[in-house]
């Protein structure tokens, strides 16, 4: 799904405002699409945010412990809290689990990355992969919605900057996102039969 071709997005652009303000609130952003680049994005504004001594926790939904990250293990060197909370892949790769193992071991991380989210420790929330959890019926949208809109009432979870990442543009999580990047994919080698390589895509 494009979100924004190049003539909407120059429309947008004329629309700027000329008088800019700072933010009295943490932003809510979400890198969704098909393209390759999601969680590296959220890598990447996790180390940027560790570079001014942020706070930063990073909670991983969808993958586990046992599948290896390279990602993980930096993010951890710069101080930054790595929590992983799923299954594994759901119905990939080998996956034998039942599908109500993958529910309940993402209605924890849910509930304890809410937890987190509220607690005023961080200063940047990624909640990695939460949006795939929706896209395998491991629990619904509304969920994400839900949480969204308690943390914006919550005195501490409201300053907070909160990334989401996914594949599905879900209408009802992204009008409550002030900035949304889509990943497009030209290309992938995945889909000439190549597996994921170490050092690039894990």
């Amino acid at each position: 799904m494009i979100l924004f071709n190049g003539m909407r997005r120059n429309r947008a652009m004329k629309k700027a405002p000329k008088k800019l303000r700072a933010l009295d609130r943490g932003l809510t952003i979400a890198y969704v699409g098909d393209g390759k680049g999601k969680t590296t994005a959220a890598v990447g504004l996790a180390t940027r945010a560790a570079g001014y001594g942020w706070p930063v926790l990073f909670f991983q939904f969808y993958k586990s412990e046992q599948w290896p990250s390279g990602e993980r293990q930096s993010l951890k060197k710069l101080g930054v809290d790595v929590r992983v909370r799923g299954q594994g892949f759901v119905g990939i790769l080998g996956d034998r689990k039942p599908r109500w193992r993958h529910r309940q071991a993402a209605a924890r991380a849910l509930a304890e990355a809410k937890q987190l989210l509220f607690s005023g420790k961080y200063r940047l929330v990624i909640l990695d992969e939460i949006i795939a959890c929706s896209e395998q019926h491991l629990f619904p949208v509304r969920a994400i919605a839900k949480l969204l809109d308690e943390r914006a009432k919550h005195a501490k979870a409201k300053l907070v900057h909160v990334v989401l990442t996914g594949h599905n543009a879900y209408p009802a999580v992204l009008k409550r996102c002030d900035l949304v990047t889509e990943m497009k994919m030209v290309k992938h080698p995945y889909y000439r039969g190549i597996i994921a390589t170490k050092g690039v895509d894990f």
